[in-house]
C-alpha cells in the first residue's frame, strides 16, 4: 500500500522550514535569495497575518505553497497568488506537489477565494503541464483570449 503524502497549512512557527524551501527553490534556478534568515524573518510576520498562507508537505517538509491573497473590485472574495510552489528534486513525481496544490485549492475555496492566479515562465512547460493537469487555465475560460502577466521592478 502506498502511503498518501501529508500536507498541512503551515504556522508561523514553520517559517524556518519554509524559508529553507524556499531558499532551495532560489539556488536551483539560480535566483538571487536574500538567505534563509531573512526569508524566515519576514515569513514569521507574513504567516501571522490573515493575507499570507502556505502549504507544506511531507514529513519533513519537502514541498510548500506559498500564497497571498489580496481584496479586489470584481469579486466579494479575495484573489489569492501562488507565489511560490516547489518539490525538492528527489520528490518530484511522487504526488506531493498534486496533494500541496490540492490542499491549497481547498483552502483558498474555504478563506472564500474568487479566483486564484500564478505566474509561470515561458519556459517552462512541465509546471503548464501540472498546473493544466490541476484545472488551471492561461486563457479566459469563457472567450479562449490568452492571459498574460507583466512586471515592474520598482
Amino acid at each position: 500500500m502506498t502511503s498518501i503524502p501529508l500536507t498541512r497549512r503551515a504556522e508561523p512557527a514553520d517559517a524556518v522550514t519554509v524559508a529553507r524551501l524556499l531558499h532551495a527553490f532560489n539556488s536551483e534556478f539560480d535566483t538571487p535569495s536574500p538567505g534563509v534568515d531573512v526569508l524566515a524573518r519576514r515569513l514569521t510576520l507574513l504567516l501571522a497575518e490573515p493575507t499570507t498562507f502556505a502549504i507544506v508537505g511531507g514529513a519533513p517538509a519537502v514541498g510548500v505553497a506559498l500564497v497571498t491573497l489580496r481584496a479586489n473590485v470584481r469579486s466579494d472574495g479575495p484573489v489569492a497568488l501562488l507565489d511560490e510552489m516547489y518539490v525538492a528534486p528527489a520528490h518530484r513525481g511522487t504526488g506531493i506537489g498534486s496533494k500541496i496544490i490540492e490542499h491549497m485549492v481547498r483552502t483558498c475555496r474555504e478563506l472564500g477565494v474568487a479566483e486564484i492566479e500564478i505566474n509561470v515562465d515561458e519556459s517552462d512547460t512541465d509546471t503548464m503541464r501540472f498546473y493544466e493537469h490541476h484545472g488551471f487555465t492561461n486563457g479566459d475560460p469563457d472567450t479562449g483570449e490568452k492571459a498574460f502577466s507583466f512586471y515592474r521592478s520598482l
